[in-house]
């Protein structure tokens, strides 16, 4: 049994906060970049090339990618051979307030969904703990801005639906979202399950790398084909109109129940920020 102690756990959290908000990861940079250079709308290429540039400013002067920088998402694998000393969930929720304290972050979270009064330090995260073989933990930080959360959604299709209704759930909240999710968008689907999983695979989806197709040959044959009838709506850049409406569509799946297909789809801007760590 490995032993980790609690603080470690908080003063990784703490970096990977500050981490995902100022510094888009290599493979994102390049799905931009690649857009900036196939985009055929010039207010479109102004734009893409306007993105660029924000990314370059925020990481040499160390301010975030975007002023919203999220409500922390927090996905943690833990070995069953681990034994941590301490409190999990307020080790990853010390290390939330710690980076968000000390990185300068916007506070966006608010302690009740009514009364709205903020908490001042961006917690509580919303974790997912997942089970693993082994003796290391490996957590994935996710900071989700709402103006791309708000435009996502679940739907309980009927199995008739079979994937012309899936592909079509897909497409339409993706057009219902135009430029509120703030185009280019990352697309993270979610088939099967039940209406909770499908959900977290969907946000799940959207940390894959973006060089990593799905498993199977026939969600890696969707993903192109609704990349390309998605880019084919015209929204383009910044809702302005273009080539480019989005970047990736990266679809997650489970098995699920003989009555239902559900389907979740989460929006994700162009900063679709996360970091990952295995302690």
């Amino acid at each position: 049994m490995r032993e980790i102690d609690a603080k470690t756990i908080t003063e990784n959290i703490k970096e990977m906060c500050i981490e995902a908000n100022l510094y888009l990861s290599d493979d994102m940079k390049e799905l931009i970049t690649k857009a900036a250079d196939t985009e055929e709308s010039t207010l479109g290429k102004r734009i893409m090339g306007q993105l660029k540039e924000n990314l370059k400013i925020a990481e040499a002067e160390d301010i975030p990618i975007c002023q919203d920088t999220g409500m922390a998402v927090v996905f943690a694998e833990i070995g069953q051979d681990v034994h941590i000393n301490g409190n999990l969930e307020e080790a990853i929720n010390e290390g939330v307030r710690e980076g968000y304290t000390e990185g300068y972050l916007r506070k966006s979270v608010v302690k009740d969904p009514l009364d709205r009064e903020n908490t001042k330090d961006n917690t509580p995260a919303v974790i997912h703990y997942t089970i693993v073989p082994g003796d290391e933990i490996h957590l994935t930080i996710a900071p989700k801005g709402f103006g791309s959360e708000n435009m996502s959604k679940v739907c309980m299709l009927k199995p008739a639906d079979g994937e012309a209704g899936v592909k079509k759930a897909i497409v339409d909240a993706v057009k219902e979202a135009g430029p509120n999710a703030c185009p280019p968008v990352f697309v993270g689907v979610g088939i099967g399950g039940t209406f909770e999983k499908a959900a977290l695979m969907a946000k799940k989806a959207l940390t894959r790398p973006a060089d990593v197709p799905a498993k199977e040959e026939r969600y890696r044959k969707m993903e192109e084909e609704l990349l390309a009838e998605i880019n084919g709506l015209g929204i383009g850049p910044g809702g302005l109109g273009g080539k480019i409406t989005a970047l990736k569509v990266n679809i997650e799946t489970y098995p699920t129940h003989i009555a239902g297909l559900p389907v979740a789809i989460n929006m994700c801007c162009h900063v679709n920020r996360h970091a990952s760590r295995t302690i």
